[in-house]
């Protein structure tokens, strides 16, 4: 085989082999790993820069490439637990491959850097809400009259109330906000649900999954809110929602989603209401909501 032939293929297979790049989305971060040796940058600005050109020119090659959040304290610990040297190249380079497998991951699709970063904190926050709800969930145990898991049942019957909610709400572009009380501050997580051509529902399974887990959590152990907003063409956008209390959902009165949407949450002041909104109540659930459910 010829050279040029060889080159061709190795060329061709270059941009068949997806990549990951770890990347330090703040100065923090930055500075954590400047304290090994085997770090070539001095400067977060130029460090911004190479992966900027490096994206770019994997970009413009038609290769494939994710970026996952590199965080210091986890690469530490990943080091001690494997044993290797955290201040080579070689080790950040293990740490980095395995990070689509545990760590929220965006496409490089030619955004520059100052798009993707937000993205990427993102969903490192939304994964992390998961995670803590999650566990919070797992700590309920076992109800000690019927000897359900409380995790589970909670999630079920969050399952069930996004059901009904979808179900009774109008066709559209609907998006739901979900708020649940936690130390040291508040959990929340959205969910996008847009209607097809039949009036089903659209759903991200990940954003499903997330929210409908928080969901659950508000349901079974924490106060907390839930609001939906649906959007369609021609017509005002619908604002309603429910006081997540004592494993019930309670609809909030058309005034205090009023009030929710037009007062500022740091000054406690007023906000002029948006024009073409309702402020609503929500409609009736019916007997298949999480309402019904049965009590532990």
């Amino acid at each position: 085989m010829r050279h040029a032939d060889r080159w061709t293929m190795r060329r061709a297979l270059r941009r068949e082999v997806a990549a990951t790049v770890g990347l330090l989305t703040d100065e923090h971060d930055f500075r954590a790993m400047r304290a090994y040796r085997s770090f070539a940058f001095a400067d977060y600005s130029a460090y911004m820069q190479a992966v900027e050109d490096l994206l770019s020119t994997r970009g413009d090659q038609g290769t494939h490439t994710m970026l996952a959040l590199f965080d210091p304290a986890e690469y530490a610990d990943f080091c001690t637990e494997s044993g290797i040297d955290p201040d080579t190249a070689s080790s950040r380079s293990r740490y980095t491959a395995q990070l689509p497998a545990t760590s929220p991951t965006v496409p490089y699709e030619g955004q520059p850097l100052t798009d993707l970063i937000p993205a990427l904190v993102e969903e490192g926050v939304r994964r992390a809400t998961w995670e803590y709800a999650s566990a919070l969930l797992a700590r309920l145990g076992s109800c000690g009259t019927c000897g359900k898991d409380l995790g589970h049942d909670a999630f079920a019957r969050a399952q069930v109330l996004l059901s009904r909610i979808l179900d009774t709400a109008d066709p559209g572009n609907r998006h739901l906000a979900c708020s649940v009380s936690a130390t040291p501050e508040p959990l929340a997580a959205s969910l996008h649900a847009d209607t097809d051509a039949d009036g089903a529902a659209q759903l991200d399974d990940a954003e499903a999954l997330e929210f409908t887990t928080l969901l659950a959590l508000g349901l079974a152990a924490r106060p907390g809110g839930l609001i939906m907003r649906s959007h369609a063409p021609n017509t005002p956008d619908r604002v309603y929602g429910w006081r997540l209390h004592a494993g019930e959902p309670e609809p909030l009165t058309a005034a205090e989603v009023f009030d929710a949407y037009c007062t500022d949450s740091e000054s406690g002041g007023p906000i002029p209401p948006e024009p073409d909104v309702d402020y609503c109540v929500p409609p009736d659930l019916g007997p298949d909501s999480a309402a019904s459910a049965h009590r532990h």
